[in-house]
């Protein structure tokens, strides 16, 4: 990934996004050629040298049973959104600007590993529930709240997928490039079109440039 200085994150703001995140883009190369799974993942920052992101896919999903070569890549994608020239004051003052694209995002190289084990995936399926439910806030539910043998049956429909990872390269472009005047600008288009999310990222890149 091309990453300039000033679009670079810091260790503290990438561990951030891997816990807060979703879901990733599962790419594997195999013998087939390329695989690719949208998932979520669980991060875990104390496995191994580098952490891990634990997740799971169906059964009937072929990517588990095609062995990776080499690293695996899970994309994680945080907030995006298009940037208008019509957000710039620079627009208003000389006219050279052009649209972009802001986004944020982290690619996560490692190993993977199928954990084809009821005991392991089930620990996986309570972290994911765990935390997307306090995420979602009241009411919340939890795996005990099925009845058992329903349970069971529904982890016997899928494979854990481990990624340990072995490095990572992240990148937040959110404006940092541009005069504050313009910066200001885009915060009120992204609020005014309702992207409250990115609109709060680009404020929050730029904070320590008031």
């Amino acid at each position: 990934m091309y990453i300039p200085t000033h679009f670079a994150i810091d260790p503290v703001a990438i561990d951030e996004l891997l816990d807060r995140h979703g879901a990733a883009d599962l790419i594997t190369l195999t013998d087939d050629g390329l695989l690719a799974t949208m998932l979520p993942f669980a991060y875990e920052p104390s496995a191994g040298s580098h952490g891990a992101l634990y997740g799971h896919v169906a059964r009937n999903n072929d990517q588990w049973r095609k062995p990776a070569l080499g690293e695996s890549l899970a994309i994680v994608r945080g907030p995006d959104a298009y940037m208008s020239p019509s957000w710039y004051a620079a627009k208003a003052e000389h006219g050279r600007v052009v649209p972009t694209w802001n986004y944020v995002t982290a690619h996560v190289y490692g190993r993977l590993v199928v954990h084809d084990d009821p005991g392991w995936v089930e620990d996986v399926v309570r972290r994911l529930t765990a935390k997307h439910e306090a995420m979602k806030g009241a009411p919340v539910w939890t795996v005990d709240d099925a009845p058992r043998t329903f349970i069971e049956g529904q982890l016997r429909a899928i494979v854990g997928m481990e990624v340990q990872i072995t490095r990572i390269e992240a990148k937040s472009k959110l404006s940092q490039n541009r005069p504050l005047a313009d910066v200001e600008g885009v915060i009120a288009g992204l609020a005014a079109r309702g992207d409250e999310r990115t609109s709060q990222a680009v404020k929050s890149a730029n904070a320590a440039r008031d």
